[in-house]
Order: structure tokens, then C-alpha cells, then sequence
């Protein structure tokens, strides 16, 4: 899940542009940076020996990523988008957390069922 999300920030970086928080500098370079972060990440899960080095990169950058996220649901309230779509963003807040235990879960286990 995080190579392919990763590579996305490569593949199609304009997806990203509009979540980026306007305070942010260099939106460009914070894009390829997740994405090469999230595609590392999502290595070292599948590596025994870099496991917990690699949860603990990505559950720094789940937490360093939450103001795009929260960014995309002002983006659609600034628009009036529909309300499932509002209803959507409003979720994705806290499932920053569960993402977060999962990969805590992931990189502490011998035995991966990474991403």
C-alpha cells in the first residue's frame, strides 16, 4: 500500500497540489520527498532488519502528512462539496490513527503482513 501510494506522488504529482497546506514551502519537493518516504517505508516493512527503523520513518511522515489531509476537508468545505464527500474527509482524519497502530503493529512483528 505505501509503494503503491508512493509512487503516485511520483507517477501524478498534481493529485497532491491541491491537499498541500498554502503555509507549506515547496510544495514540488515536499510531494517527491513523501512519496520517495512512503515507497522507502513501505520497503523496510518487507525488510526484517529495517523494519522498525522503516515503521517508525512512516509513522512520522502519517503525522507530518495529517495537515494535507486536514487541508483536502477545508479545500471541500471552502467549495460546499457534497456532504458525502465532506462526510469522507471527516473520517480519513482519525484513520491517520489507525494507520499509524497498524504500522506500530507491523514493524514490531517478526514476521511482516506489510503493506
Amino acid at each position: 500500500m505505501f509503494v503503491a501510494a508512493g509512487l503516485a506522488h511520483l507517477v501524478a504529482p498534481g493529485i497532491y497540489r491541491p491537499m498541500m497546506p498554502p503555509w507549506l514551502p515547496a510544495h514540488d519537493a515536499l510531494i517527491l520527498v513523501s512519496g520517495l518516504a512512503e515507497m522507502g517505508g513501505g520497503i523496510g516493512l518487507l525488510i526484517p532488519r529495517l523494519r522498525v527503523a522503516a515503521g517508525l520513518g512512516l509513522i512520522a511522515l502519517l503525522v507530518a502528512v495529517f495537515p494535507a489531509n486536514l487541508q483536502m476537508l477545508l479545500n471541500a468545505m471552502r467549495d460546499h462539496s457534497p456532504w458525502p464527500e465532506q462526510l469522507i474527509l471527516w473520517l480519513r482524519l482519525p484513520l491517520q490513527l489507525v494507520l499509524i497502530r497498524w504500522v506500530w503493529r507491523v514493524s514490531r512483528s517478526p514476521r511482516s503482513s506489510a503493506p
